[in-house]
């Protein structure tokens, strides 16, 4: 057809206009590699985004602002500009419900703003994160009902799910091998042909749901693996095995064996969420995810498995978590990011304000963290919260918190119990100090 060549001219000869839905932690790095080749029009309901863009400033810690070039990434509010595009990727958030089934609203707002304006011959990605069968049952139907238009024959539509990592210096965007799976073997070969001027391998599968459950099987296997890892602890901890010692004795064995650590729970946007995705999918195909379902209930509870060694340490030396002063170290659900969605904090935050605990948290990267209750803001100060502490919690490895004077003032105080989930704590003798390792 007379519009898919003009797709390919267009790509060959760089007059290609690509729109991106939604510039978050994986929007806003995808029109930054994306505006070094095309022109990019990004558009987002957040005005306050648009603002500091239009600014050429970053929001992103991953994204740098010299990185921002304005004459080819154009930020914008309003919808009606997707017209202009011949591509437009989807990038927008896939949260959970409160019952943990799949919150697919913000894909469903998209198609129908895309539907709307959608013209004959454009080209439509998702990349959001979602259960294989989304793109087909669920975003075609709303494009074709909102358009009058019909997939195949008047506009292209494929699969390509995100690979963002966020605070990965190594891995980015250009050399992250990208998956694609397309509505129809020819749409797969044009979304190739253009993500081949982005990203360095491109890996084509037969269709959309192929390429959305690779999405799923990526976050699924280490979830598995993370909650694994968390039970091994759990068991370990009974036997007085020390559960960081066996994992850098097992890794040493060069085939067979792959590591993960334990910790206070899972975060981030993919790997919490995406087990209960797939779960829910499969239930509508008659199938039990057992597996997947266990671990997930094996990794919400390590955040209540955190607290309990809290209030363990703190009742050996004859105090309560009530009458306590509890310090949370690390907001971010990992190390040396400002990244906190999911983050296990949330959740023991939350148990805190419900024991009527008191508490203060601290975090070099995250100035304040939403919860159930609120907003809670991190101290400026990490000296005069230790001094303040009566127990210690350090849900994320920060580089700051492993700093050999930061550990020096961690131990240095008074009698003090210490929850270390991540290993940032070795090698110490001071009889002030009752740590308690996961």
């Amino acid at each position: 057809m007379k519009w898919k060549v003009n797709l390919i001219s267009k790509i060959k000869d760089r007059s290609l206009v690509v729109g991106i839905i939604g510039l978050g932690y994986v929007g806003l790095p995808l029109a930054i590699a994306i505006s070094k080749k095309f022109n990019v029009i990004g558009y987002d309901k957040n005005k306050d985004k648009i603002g500091v863009l239009k600014k050429g400033k970053s929001y992103i810690q991953d994204v740098w602002e010299r990185d921002i070039n304005l004459n080819k990434l154009h930020p914008t509010n309003t919808y009606e500009d997707l017209k202009k595009c011949d591509f437009i990727i989807i990038t927008v958030p896939t949260p959970l419900m409160a019952d943990k089934t799949p919150d697919l609203s913000q894909i469903k707002n998209s198609a129908e703003i895309i539907g709307k304006n959608l013209k004959k011959g454009q080209f439509i990605i998702l990349k959001s994160t979602t259960y294989p069968g989304t793109t087909e049952e669920i975003l075609i139907p709303i494009l074709e009902d909102k358009s009058g238009l019909k997939s195949v024959n008047d506009f292209g539509v494929a699969y390509s799910p995100e690979r963002v990592d966020p605070g990965n210096t190594k891995y980015k965007i250009e050399n992250t091998p990208t998956v694609i799976g397309g509505l129809t073997p020819e749409f797969t070969e044009i979304c190739a042909l253009l993500y081949e001027n982005i990203t360095n391998r491109i890996i084509k599968v037969q269709d959309c749901k192929t390429a959305e459950a690779v999405k799923m099987m990526e976050n699924i296997f280490r979830n598995v693996n993370i909650a694994l890892v968390n039970e091994l602890a759990l068991i370990f901890e009974r036997m007085e095995i020390d559960i960081w010692e066996t994992i850098e004795a097992a890794k040493t064995k060069p085939y067979g064996f792959m590591a993960f650590y334990p910790g206070p729970g899972v975060g981030g946007h993919c790997v919490p969420l995406d087990p209960y995705y797939l779960s829910y999918r499969a239930k509508q195909y008659d199938i039990i995810p057992r597996f997947i379902e266990t671990a997930g209930q094996i990794n919400d509870y390590m955040p209540i498995h955190t607290l309990n060694l809290a209030k363990k340490g703190l009742g050996k030396i004859g105090k309560t978590m009530r009458k306590s002063n509890v310090l949370i170290l690390g907001l971010a659900y990992k190390a040396n990011i400002s990244d906190s969605r999911e983050s296990p904090a949330i959740k023991i935050i939350e148990e805190l304000v419900e024991k009527n605990a008191i508490f203060r948290i601290y975090d070099p990267y995250v100035n304040s963290l939403q919860t159930k209750f609120g907003i809670f803001y991190s101290e400026k100060s990490l000296n005069k919260s230790l001094n303040w502490a009566d127990c210690v919690i350090i849900l994320t490895d920060h580089d700051e918190f492993k700093q050999n004077e930061k550990i020096n003032e961690i131990l240095s105080s008074d009698e003090k119990i210490i929850v270390d989930t991540r290993n940032v704590i070795k090698g110490f003798n001071d009889s002030n100090v009752h740590l308690y390792k996961l």
